[in-house]
């Protein structure tokens, strides 16, 4: 009689437990906020609020933008010696509420996450104006808004969008494949996973004969790449988990930056963080 009772609270307690499990997959729980090392990332500049322009301003500059030559020459590459004096120029466009969220340190499920940032490279296709202006118009549906942390006009401004410490909404249902395996995190229940809870979004705004689906296009300025490797080298991401729109997305159908020279970007890279170490 005793055994039977034994095995009747064992399967009780299985089936509750089975139970609690299929709980879980179904109803998925809100992640817990994350609050991520801010300082591995690049930092807003601490007179920000000084700079904050409306998007007009940034709408007028295209004009200028388009006269820039963007045909940099190989021996344009700066060095150490003429790395350290350059400094761009800087503007912030914040983005809608909306178009960003909150980093997490548990998945929908409530699985932990631990992964480390990466940076992920895009490019606009269309003009930086029209980019922030999407940024900026509040988007009600979920897979409509969108974001990126930073984004460099074709003049090398830097353009603040979203707080590093956020999470833009950059790459839907994408995975990043490196030393770790395949890192993707679900973070909302009717979206695919993604690798926007780790990532800080950089986008290069689109030349002007690249504004198509074009396989190429004639390539960034050099002020672009100046802009990017300074940008780049105040974070504390190395090369290995710099990747590209490209190369993280699943579905196929990205194919940013087109006519990325990821040479003459790491070569860029290595001598302002050569500098950094030094100083």
């Amino acid at each position: 009689m005793e055994i039977s009772v034994w095995k009747t609270r064992a399967l009780l307690i299985f089936l509750l437990s089975l139970c609690v499990a299929v709980a879980l997959s179904l109803f998925p729980q809100t992640p817990q906020l994350q609050q991520i090392d801010a300082s591995v990332l690049p930092a807003v500049p601490v007179s920000y609020e000084e700079t904050v322009v409306p998007a007009s301003e940034v709408i007028q500059r295209q004009e200028q933008q388009q006269k820039v030559d963007n045909s940099p020459k190989e021996s344009q590459i700066a060095n150490a010696a003429t790395a350290i004096s350059y400094k761009p120029r800087y503007q912030i466009a914040w983005a809608h509420p909306l178009n960003y969220g909150d980093r997490f340190a548990t998945d929908i499920y409530g699985k932990p996450v631990y992964n480390k940032p990466i940076i992920v490279l895009h490019e606009t296709v269309y003009s930086a104006a029209s980019a922030i202006n999407t940024f900026r118009t509040p988007h009600q549906q979920d897979d409509k808004q969108v974001s990126y942390h930073t984004l460099i006009g074709l003049d090398g401004t830097v353009i603040y969008i979203v707080p590093p410490e956020k999470r833009a909404f950059g790459a839907a249902n994408s995975v990043f494949i490196g030393s770790n395996g395949a890192e993707t995190v679900k973070t909302h229940p009717s979206l695919a996973s993604s690798v926007n809870n780790f990532a800080y979004h950089v986008s290069l705004e689109t030349p002007a004969d690249g504004r198509d689906r074009d396989r190429r296009h004639s390539g960034y300025t050099q002020a672009q790449y100046k802009s990017l490797a300074w940008l780049i080298a105040q974070s504390k991401v190395p090369d290995a988990r710099i990747t590209t729109h490209k190369a993280v997305d699943r579905s196929g159908s990205r194919s940013d930056p087109r006519s990325f020279d990821r040479h003459k970007f790491l070569s860029l890279l290595h001598a302002y963080r050569g500098i950094s170490r030094k100083s």
